[in-house]
């Protein structure tokens, strides 16, 4: 696969689709003058092509000034296609996306994800080294989208400290799985599961890991990790300090 900007017409007419494939045809993709005007404004807008020129994965992004006055990019989206999801196309595209950003030394990257998704939560704590430190309570509200599966849209923050020595070594595959940490909160299985009914059960876990989420950042934890247990997974979380 090669990566590279999505510059032409052709380029993001794939990307609309693509969007569409993932989140359903109902869902409104981000258009193609915002993708090719971000390119222009120190945004994020790069493809994974095969050798047949077919679009593989996206990421996009914008950068802007967030309320402190810091320069910081918003990694909005990313997708692969479900065949090459295990080929390590998504890292490819996030380290590419962090080349990028170190050339117009741009230090810090946001991005959001659903807590409950085991996976999506090791690959951005274990193999990417963010961290999370905020949460975020039905974020997008109720969307039409098959992804988001008719439930609230709740969402943590990833936070991507691009030359932090914690994402070096995490770039680099230097750091071992942590299997310890002064506060978990439990993942369980039931809340990967969520389906479009939205059931009682369903919401009031929902409810109680964004509770449990928000008492630990307000006292200065992090979430740092994902961990494998019998019922499901668990969070781990640390004092911010110690990083």
């Amino acid at each position: 696969m090669v990566i590279r900007p999505l510059v032409s017409a052709a380029d993001q007419r794939d990307c609309i689709a693509l969007q569409r494939e993932i989140w359903g045809t109902s869902f409104d993709p981000v258009p193609a003058s915002l993708l090719h005007v971000a390119l222009h404004l120190g945004g994020v807008a790069l493809g994974a092509f095969d050798t047949q020129g077919d679009l593989g994965g996206f990421v996009f992004g914008l950068t802007g000034i967030d309320e402190h006055g810091k320069t910081i990019h918003w990694s909005h989206m990313l997708a692969v296609r479900p065949h090459l999801r295990e080929a390590g196309l998504g890292r490819r595209l996030k380290e590419c996306q962090r080349e990028q950003l170190a050339q117009r030394q741009i230090a810090e990257m946001y991005w959001t994800y659903d807590p409950s998704i085991a996976k999506n939560a090791h690959f951005n704590l274990n193999r990417l080294g963010a961290i999370c430190r905020r949460y975020v309570p039905n974020l997008y509200g109720i969307t039409t989208s098959p992804l988001h599966r008719g439930i609230p849209t709740d969402r943590l923050v990833a936070e991507w400290f691009l030359d932090s020595p914690r994402v070096v070594a995490a770039i680099n595959g230097l750091v071992s799985q942590q299997d310890d940490a002064p506060a978990k909160i439990d993942l369980p299985r039931e809340l990967d599961q969520k389906n479009e009914s939205c059931t009682e059960q369903v919401q009031k876990l929902q409810f109680r890991v964004h509770k449990e989420f928000t008492d630990w950042f307000h006292r200065g934890y992090a979430a740092i990790a994902v961990q494998k247990t019998p019922a499901a997974s668990a969070y781990l979380l640390a004092p911010w300090s110690e990083f």
